[in-house]
């Protein structure tokens, strides 16, 4: 179970970004991810089906990649004809994981930030991995001897 403080803290790790508005994410001010709470008219589409609890809006990569989360993941992932035609989802927080979250929020800000932004992030962590990988190598060589 995610929380908004979740959502916050995986936020502010990715660069330039902002909290415009309580709870309303920006990277270089375009929204990434934001609370959203159901309105009437999402309510009167969902019926019965309708969730209860926070909801957080989030910005995909693409149509094709919105409708693979809500057809894998429709206990997490919903939508309305608001969001029609639109790359972004819904998501019931108190339902998906950090893990994922974190991935949901880290795909949302790939697919939002600008181009130099998001290379200078890809490259920084891609960097970081060979490093990471040597340093766990060489810790399960010290315990091997």
């Amino acid at each position: 179970m995610a929380t908004w403080a979740d959502v916050r803290s995986i936020v502010r790790a990715l660069p330039e970004t902002e909290e415009k508005a309580a709870r309303d994410w920006r990277v270089k001010g375009k929204l990434l991810v934001w609370e959203r709470p159901l309105r009437r008219a999402d309510l009167e589409a969902l019926g019965k089906a309708a969730p209860t609890g926070d909801i957080l809006g989030a910005w995909v990569p693409d149509l094709d990649t919105k409708e693979a989360l809500l057809q894998a993941r429709s206990r997490v992932y919903f939508t309305t004809p608001h969001f029609h035609g639109y790359p972004a989802v819904l998501v019931r927080l108190a339902v998906i994981g950090r893990d994922e979250l974190r991935e949901l929020v880290t795909d949302a800000w790939l697919s939002r930030a600008p181009v130099r932004v998001r290379r200078a992030y890809v490259e920084a962590q891609a960097a970081a991995k060979p490093k990471a990988a040597r340093r766990a190598a060489s810790g399960s060589r010290a315990r091997k001897k």
